[in-house]
């Protein structure tokens, strides 16, 4: 099933953003419009198929986009605390994020689609509701993070932006080797 809700919202959205935000939205509508199309015709046990040497399925990389998007969203509107301190998180929390890249029995391609599309819609709607791309937050605590840094929304959009991308290449990989369906070309 394709999903074009997330696409729409962010054309309808970025049709009455004038500055910056409308460049924004317009690169991640296309690069989420991307990661989608890799979706397309496939059944849900196509969608959560292992097709390399990598844990990564179709399904479970769409849900990892939408999980980290919908963090750093809430990141923009609450600060660190909203994703919590990564440098604590037990064997269960690390599970449950590895879970996220893989379709989990009774989990469907119209449920991921549709939750990351909703996700999409929240992002579009902060974007071009914020007062200030310059709003910035120190970033939680983890291993990766440079300690005492701080990033504005625009950083964190921009971050997005190219998770996002970077997913999309992922699953057009993913995609060719499951079946030789191709994204361009």
């Amino acid at each position: 099933m394709q999903d074009t809700t997330s696409a729409t919202t962010a054309a309808a959205t970025a049709t009455d953003v004038t500055d910056e935000r409308a460049d924004l939205l317009e690169a991640l509508a296309k690069h989420r419009h991307f990661l989608r199309f890799t979706t397309r015709d496939l059944t849900d046990e196509q969608a959560g198929q292992r097709t390399t040497a990598s844990e990564l399925c179709l399904g479970g990389l769409i849900k990892h986009v939408a999980s980290v998007e919908r963090g750093w969203v809430d990141f923009i509107q609450h600060g660190p605390s909203a994703m919590g301190d990564f440098t604590t998180m037990t064997e269960e929390d690390w599970a449950a994020r590895v879970a996220e890249f893989r379709m989990l029995p009774g989990e469907t391609l119209e449920g991921v689609l549709a939750d990351y599309a909703e996700v999409a819609r929240r992002t579009d709607e902060l974007v071009a509701s914020l007062p200030d791309l310059n709003a910035a937050h120190p970033l939680p605590k983890a291993p990766w993070f440079e300690p005492d840094a701080q990033w504005s929304a625009r950083r964190v959009l921009l971050h997005i932006i190219a998770e996002t991308a970077q997913h999309a290449g992922h699953a057009d990989l993913l995609r060719e080797s499951l079946d030789g369906a191709k994204s361009m070309g």
